[in-house]
């Protein structure tokens, strides 16, 4: 096997993939940025560039020597202050790495995309390839930076870029040094999960991403998209199954538009909130998907739910340690959201002249 770059080879799914890679006997090079900690991999054995992958230089030098590219780096954040910077990573970023593959003319790239770029479906179905990208009015940065990096791949491709899409769900699992994606489980054994609304997605096992990642390389067709994507979730049971893996009591639901109106005048008026409207609307949205595509075509086999859900919980709690009060009560978090709603309307209402 010849010599491999990781783009975001510290991150969560990144070095899950590096792990991968480096069983699979390949000699690796990790384009990280200087600051950037890697010693989680400290059993991988790899050649260090230094580089973000928005400086074409840092790249172009970094591929030098290259056969294959396993594209991993992106920034994940909700939040619209970092809307800029979200698609400078994700989609400038992704453009200067594919350009740069195509100049050094690699044998393969695997672009780790993200169901985000596929787009939804209604309530009660599930999306696959083939769905038409239906999120583009929400105005989500990191949704639509997603799928630009794909029409970037994409048109590259065209040019001659032999490159392969992975779209994975959300990643949970063992090992995650960047303490975001895991975020979600995280949050919720600290009782900083207080509500929650109707949804639902689709959860898969880290490990089986990586192993998908290495079923593209080896199977993929250029310019095809590969969900990968394990169990699908309505978030009712998505928390009754975490709550009792963890003994942390459940979330409280609320509707959507209470929250959602909530969140939207906090920010307003610069009060603090746990949260975001781009994830509240996010998470009010029916992300089920189907991997038969993958199953078919690549060979992916995701491990069984139970497995995953149990090894994320268990890996984040022993990294929290006492952090996690069990006797922390979502319902009182719950309260506050709802007291936040009421003063806030007050203070908006003063404000206006109407008190």
């Amino acid at each position: 096997m010849g010599k491999t770059l990781v783009t975001g080879g510290a991150g969560f799914v990144g070095s899950h993939v590096a792990r991968a890679l480096a069983e699979r006997g390949d000699e690796l090079r990790l384009l990280v940025r200087k600051t950037t900690r890697v010693d989680h991999l400290s059993h991988v054995d790899f050649e260090r560039a230094t580089g973000d992958i928005t400086d074409r230089r840092a790249v172009r030098r970094a591929l030098g020597g290259i056969d294959r590219v396993f594209h991993a780096a992106g920034r994940t954040s909700m939040r619209r202050a970092d809307r800029e910077s979200v698609f400078h990573t994700n989609v400038s970023g992704s453009r200067i790495v594919f350009e740069e593959a195509l100049r050094a003319g690699v044998e393969r790239v695997v672009h780790t995309s993200s169901v985000s770029a596929v787009g939804t479906t209604s309530r009660g179905g599930t999306a696959d390839e083939s769905t038409s990208f239906n999120l583009g009015h929400l105005g989500i940065a990191y949704i639509n930076s997603k799928h630009e990096s794909e029409v970037e791949g994409l048109r590259l491709a065209a040019k001659g870029l032999p490159i392969v899409f992975v779209n994975p769900s959300f990643a949970f699992g063992p090992d995650d040094p960047s303490r975001t994606s895991m975020g979600l489980i995280r949050r919720f054994l600290l009782g900083r999960v207080p509500v929650y609304i109707d949804g639902a997605l689709n959860v898969v096992d880290v490990r089986d991403v990586a192993t998908g990642h290495l079923l593209a390389d080896e199977r993929g067709e250029v310019g095809e998209r590969y969900i990968l994507a394990g169990r699908n979730f309505t978030l009712d049971r998505l928390f009754a199954d975490l709550s009792r893996l963890s003994s942390v009591p459940p979330p409280v639901k609320l509707p959507a538009p209470l929250v959602l109106g909530s969140i939207e005048l906090a920010e307003r008026l610069g009060v603090p909130v746990p949260t975001s409207r781009d994830e509240v609307r996010a998470g009010a949205l029916w992300w089920t998907y189907r991997n038969t595509k993958a199953r078919r075509a690549l060979g992916f086999e995701p491990r069984s739910h139970e497995e995953t859900l149990a090894d994320a919980v268990a890996w984040q709690l022993d990294e929290l340690g006492d952090r996690v009060r069990r006797d922390r009560r979502p319902e009182r978090l719950a309260l506050g959201m709802l007291a936040l709603a009421g003063r806030t309307a007050r203070r908006a209402a003063v404000g206006l002249g109407l008190e």
